[in-house]
């Protein structure tokens, strides 16, 4: 490979990348009250009525800040991998006579943020909201993204004020995981405005740290702090967090140097050097990700044939994308890291070897001169995908050396994250002829490293195995690992699982994420979680 982190930069239009304006805002320092500009690399603010868009990253902006799960996620901690804590439920637990039924004991005196009372009628209204089609309140939308991440709730019923059982398509020990997605809006604030979900998205209700003060939709969202939160540990130590849309990731780092942010995610690496001569602090932190392609397995698909799948692999060195990165990303040999208990031991070992790469693409009736030539929807942008369309073009590059020509089909990272639930079948993959998505996600439990990706009855409209796999052998696995309550049996099998999927090269890897951060001199404090949910509560 010849080409320079600076000269993919240069092509890609991010190295000369004009500052628009974000809006007359006052430096935080001029405001009576504590106020922190975050510069965010979304094209738009995420979805605000109860479940966001725009994938896992969202859930910091307008998920976990404006809602509660009724499970959370431990995110004030930095030095460990954080775990399953209470929420809105103080306990939860399968019923040792029948393990598909799950009870939810629910946290006494939770106020919505208009006041009404967090209770079972609350819990049942929202299951119904996104899962329930015939439901007077359901909301495709919000079901759009929430759907696919309960892939095991089959119903749910109220016991008491207090108590919620709900019960599972089959027995499945990793359950309370699924349930970190689902957050709880105020069904006495939907009424309130007229049963219209399109003015709660202005006027949202939760039960979370912060209200919504102001939305401009593709430009801002106001945070305010919710004094009144049930939960001291998690008050807000901001007055108000205002999210600044800024997806170009160029610009949202010239913002923060021109003081017209405070805080960003995901800076752009060649500008790194000159955040650090401000004073700006770079945070990062070990990050459950990964950055790949799900490549379709479909009748006619190029990639059902595995020394095709295995030539992508080897033609990618990984170390000079973490250059291009500036050091903000790690080699991806996997779905998890070699660290991970769910990794195994593959024997496909996933290095940059082009040669082998070129004769495995030979092998399979193409070369330079007689190229392979397919098509991959990629997004431009978005939380989560770090330098979108370089890293794809430095792949473009790599896979042309070996015979493949990959043309690609740019999409805002919500249209991607719409054909990933549609799967290698549906309309957007049909429409556009793709055979590859490239998607990043977070890998933090089974079912969203492995399972969801990997089980045949993943494929949608139940999850997002999007490139249609069925093996057999992998489906006992999983079945075996989601139908015991020992996580030591669960790691083992789901390392098998693992091993399967990089030995069969299933998808394409390429880099785990160190979800990197940027504060200026301004911002106190905040607390990086080994996750992709980040607590904004600690912002100061």
């Amino acid at each position: 490979m010849t080409l320079s982190r600076r000269e993919l930069l240069s092509a890609s239009g991010l190295a000369v990348a004009a500052l628009p304006e974000l809006g007359a805002m006052q430096p935080a320092s001029a405001q009576a009250e504590r106020v922190i500009r975050y510069g965010i690399s979304m094209a738009d603010i995420p979805q605000t009525t109860g479940q966001p868009d725009r994938g896992a990253g969202a859930y910091q902006f307008t998920g976990y800040t404006l809602y509660d799960p009724l499970v959370a996620w431990e995110m004030n901690v930095a030095d460990r991998p954080g775990k399953l804590v209470p929420g809105l439920a103080t306990s939860w637990q399968a019923d040792p006579a029948d393990r598909t039924k799950w009870v939810f004991k629910l946290r006494e005196g939770v106020k919505f943020h208009d006041g009404s009372d967090f209770n079972a009628d609350a819990v049942v209204w929202n299951f119904e909201k996104v899962l329930n089609p015939q439901a007077p309140h359901f909301d495709q939308r919000q079901a759009a993204q929430v759907r696919p991440r309960l892939p095991s709730v089959a119903s749910w019923r109220k016991v008491d004020d207090l108590t919620v059982e709900v019960t599972t398509r089959a027995v499945d020990s990793i359950f309370p995981y699924q349930m970190l997605w689902f957050l709880i809006s105020s069904p006495a604030q939907y009424e309130k405005l007229g049963r219209s979900w399109e003015r709660f998205a202005s006027e949202p209700s939760g039960t979370g740290p912060f209200k919504l003060a102001r939305l401009v939709p593709r430009e801002r969202a106001e945070l305010v702090k919710n004094a009144a939160y049930w939960n001291p540990a998690r008050m807000a130590k901001a007055d108000r967090i205002v999210l600044v849309v800024a997806p170009e990731d160029t610009t949202r780092t010239n913002a923060l140097l021109t003081n017209q942010v405070d805080f960003i995610e995901t800076p752009s690496p060649d500008l790194v050097p000159r955040l650090r001569q401000s004073g700006a602090r770079i945070i990062e932190n070990v990050t459950p990700h990964v950055w790949n392609y799900h490549l379709s397995l479909l009748e006619g698909s190029p990639w059902r044939d595995k020394r095709l799948r295995q030539a992508l692999n080897l033609a990618i060195n990984r170390e000079e994308v973490v250059a291009l990165m500036n050091g903000l990303a790690k080699p991806a040999v996997g779905v998890v890291d070699p660290t991970s208990p769910w990794f195994g031991n593959p024997t496909f070992r996933i290095t940059h070897d082009p040669d082998r790469a070129r004769r495995l693409v030979q092998e399979a009736g193409f070369s330079r001169a007689n190229p392979l030539r397919t098509k991959f929807l990629v997004p431009t942008g978005g939380s989560g995908q770090m330098l979108s369309m370089p890293i794809n073009e430095y792949c473009q590059s790599a896979f042309r050396e070996i015979g493949v020509e990959i043309s690609f089909v740019p999409v805002e990272l919500e249209v991607s994250y719409t054909c990933w639930r549609q799967g290698a079948a549906g309309e957007i993959a049909r429409t556009n002829g793709t055979t590859a998505n490239n998607v990043a996600y977070v890998t933090s439990d089974p079912l969203y490293a492995l399972i969801r990706f990997f089980h045949s009855n993943q494929i949608s409209p139940r999850g997002v195995n999007w490139s249609h796999f069925r093996d057999a052998e992998v489906d006992r696995l999983i079945d075996e690992a989601t139908s015991t309550f020992d996580d030591a049996a669960v790691d083992r099998l789901m390392a098998q699982v693992h091993q399967k999927v990089v030995d069969e090269a299933l998808l394409v890897f390429v880099v785990h994420d160190t979800n990197p951060h940027a504060a200026s001199r301004n911002v106190r404090g905040y607390t990086q979680a080994q996750h992709w949910f980040q607590d904004l509560t600690t912002l100061e």
